[in-house]
């Protein structure tokens, strides 16, 4: 009889996971290497307790996937043991191809969207386990026939979403983030192969998207974490143009400067084995070592990250036009010191949350006029002014 590694997760207790390909999967490098990887990047700067990391993230949506499924068959819906295993693998490597710090060097250290990485990263993890993971590559990819099931992976309303509200409100103290996760994943159903929620769940629901906008204004965009994250790109701007290497023992240096054709399978099999090599350790690694670097503008960026001292930032709800300070022209320290963000709770051209009534019907959420105020758009300027 197989045995059960149990987790013990402080937000659902404990979380079991059976032996076999999942465990396999979770006692893999590329799963362990989530461990290094901070869920909210530099957040912890704002809130001390944001020090949280993909691992925990990802086993709180196996959990979640697992609960979620467990419903819907309770619920009389045919989902074979093989579609389960498969959306269990799927939502567990969802994340995999996270970089250092998570969304904050995407982009930054390859052209690459991280969904793509984690792709790549799935199907060299499937030749390793003999094709075992191929299911799960397709849902993954969208390419599965049972619609529902991909969108318990990826959808205005999934499990991804769900366990990232509730574990970043816990760990930054954000108590406005908290959502009713059970209710949500009790009043779930399947209309014509695709996920629904029942209609009295929308007071739920408009409390999950509200959450949803608190966080963002509270959390995901504050101001000081994201100029930490402008100046960390910046340092990496200036570290890639260096024409003299003069850091060394940097797996981060190595893969800055390294070239990579990605349409080449042979090449991007280099390029997966060095990026899973790279985590939040890196980062630190090259800040300590750039701290006395001769170049006035790196060592200022580093020992500003190391020490907290970071550059000056407003915002404001309007385009304000705030002067820049004299330093941040140019090249100097920063590129992009006037920015602006949109965001909104619930978009509905990224796919529909769709209610059930008691009649059976269907309806996109958009539809109820008393939530149209979280599918409008918030614009936020930011100025880095010294």
């Amino acid at each position: 009889m197989p045995s059960n590694k149990i987790f013990n997760d402080p937000i659902y207790g404990f979380i079991s996971v059976p032996s076999g390909i999942l465990m396999k999967i979770i006692e893999h490098p590329y799963f362990q290497r989530l461990r290094r990887i901070k869920q909210l990047g530099l957040t912890h700067y704002v809130y001390p307790g944001a020090v949280h990391t993909r691992f925990n993230h990802a086993l709180g949506a196996y959990y979640l996937m697992t609960e979620a499924i467990h419903h819907l068959i309770q619920k009389g819906h045919l989902i074979s043991k093989e579609e389960i295993e498969a959306a269990q693998i799927a939502i567990l490597l969802h994340d995999i191809g996270h970089g250092p710090f998570s969304h904050v060097l995407e982009n930054s250290l390859v052209n690459v969207q991280h969904e793509t990485i984690t792709l790549w990263m799935m199907e060299s993890m499937n030749e390793e386990f003999d094709q075992e993971l191929s299911l799960a590559i397709q849902l993954f990819k969208g390419q599965y026939h049972k619609k529902f099931l991909q969108q318990l992976i990826s959808s205005q309303l999934d499990v991804d979403r769900l366990d990232y509200l509730k574990r970043d409100s816990f760990y930054t103290g954000v108590v406005e983030g908290n959502i009713g996760i059970d209710r949500l994943i009790m009043m779930m159903d399947i209309k014509d192969n695709e996920l629904v929620l029942e209609e009295k769940a929308i007071y739920t629901i408009e409390k999950f998207l509200s959450s949803r906008r608190i966080m963002y204004l509270q959390v995901y965009l504050h101001k000081t974490a994201l100029v930490a994250e402008k100046m960390l790109k910046s340092l990496l701007e200036k570290v890639s143009k260096l024409s003299v290497p003069t850091l060394y023992g940097s797996n981060l240096l190595e893969f800055i400067q390294s070239e990579f054709n990605y349409s080449d399978v042979i090449d991007r099999q280099k390029f997966i084995q060095q990026f899973s090599n790279l985590d939040d350790v890196d980062i630190w690694n090259l800040l300590k070592q750039c701290r006395n670097h001769s170049d006035v503008e790196i060592s200022k960026l580093a020992t500003g990250l190391l020490d907290r001292k970071l550059f000056k930032i407003v915002i404001s709800n309007h385009d304000s036009h705030i002067p820049i300070h004299p330093s941040l022209n140019s090249d100097r320290n920063l590129k992009d010191s006037n920015f602006k963000v949109e965001f909104s709770a619930y978009d509905p051209s990224e796919g529909e949350i769709m209610i059930k009534n008691k009649d059976g019907n269907v309806q996109a959420l958009s539809s109820f006029s008393d939530l149209i105020y979280l599918m409008q758009n918030t614009s936020r300027y930011y100025s880095i002014i010294s």
